[in-house]
């Protein structure tokens, strides 16, 4: 595989981040600017921000978690040229989980729909960790 290849998936992972990052920023700014929040002392995460504004908080807070493994695993596996065929499908599909779970959580919040998003790149990500661990200890 190439580079390329391997690192596109990455990317998209990390346009996604920043992209919440961004939104984040914009609706705490207008709820912030139109008065809807009451600054104290303390962590912005106790402010009562609107509802849209915690839910893109939210979602953002989570691609610092599970997406974390992700990068690891991505590192390594161009260090020891273990990134096939596979491993950049399984990307694709984690990544494809993150999307889905961020516009599932910034959008109606359904939490079994959520959850199941969720789900999939977990199980998906401890699968790709998984064939990694036996291909290193294996050889």
């Amino acid at each position: 595989m190439t580079i390329q290849a391997i690192l596109a998936p990455l990317f998209a992972q990390v346009l996604l981040t920043f992209g919440l990052l961004f939104w984040m920023g914009h609706v705490r700014f207008k709820a912030a600017r139109a008065g809807l929040v009451t600054p104290t002392k303390g962590s912005p995460r106790t402010f009562g921000w609107p509802e849209k504004a915690q839910k893109v908080a939210d979602s953002y807070h989570n691609q610092l978690e599970l997406p974390v493994f992700f990068y690891v695993l991505v590192i390594l596996a161009l260090i020891t040229k273990e990134a096939d065929l596979l491993f950049v499908a399984m990307s694709w599909i984690f990544v494809a989980s993150r999307y889905a779970h961020a516009f599932v959580h910034t959008g109606g919040n359904r939490i079994k729909t959520r959850f199941r998003c969720y789900l999939v790149g977990a199980l998906v990500l401890l699968a790709m960790w998984a064939i990694f661990a036996l291909r290193i200890l294996a050889s």
